[in-house]
């Protein structure tokens, strides 16, 4: 997963600056059907059961995992097809923190329920 800029000057502020920074006390995974970048943006899903499902790290060397698996509700319509996820800082609005392209697209229609098992979801710092 790549940060994005907002996380990056959050980081940097917090190590080399001193500026206090307060971890999120829950992070939230969510889907897109266009790519977001280091500002952000992309095309987040919306309607049909769709909302952001909270996600715990454990943390190994130099990578975090999901420490268990993430169930989506089951889709009430189409969600068109999931092409990234995003880590954000809140349920709803919020920040992007983190994002990534899937290694597979997945077309989720109507009846369908989209997850990522656990340890699935790598962020990696090197």
């Amino acid at each position: 997963m790549s940060f994005t800029n907002f996380l990056e000057t959050e980081i940097l502020d917090h190590v080399f600056a001193g500026a206090a920074y307060t971890a999120p006390s829950q992070h939230y995974l969510g889907l897109f059907t266009a790519a977001p970048g280091e500002a952000g943006g992309g095309t987040e899903l919306s309607g049909s059961a769709y909302a952001r499902r909270p996600v715990d790290f454990s943390t190994s060397g130099a990578t975090t995992s999901n420490d268990a698996a993430i169930e989506f509700a089951t889709a009430t319509g189409s969600w068109g097809t999931v092409t990234h996820v995003g880590v954000f800082d809140a349920a709803t609005s919020g920040n992007l923190m983190a994002y990534a392209t899937l290694s597979s697209s997945k077309a989720i229609a109507t009846g369908d329920v989209f997850r990522v098992p656990t340890g699935d979801l790598d962020i990696t710092l090197n």
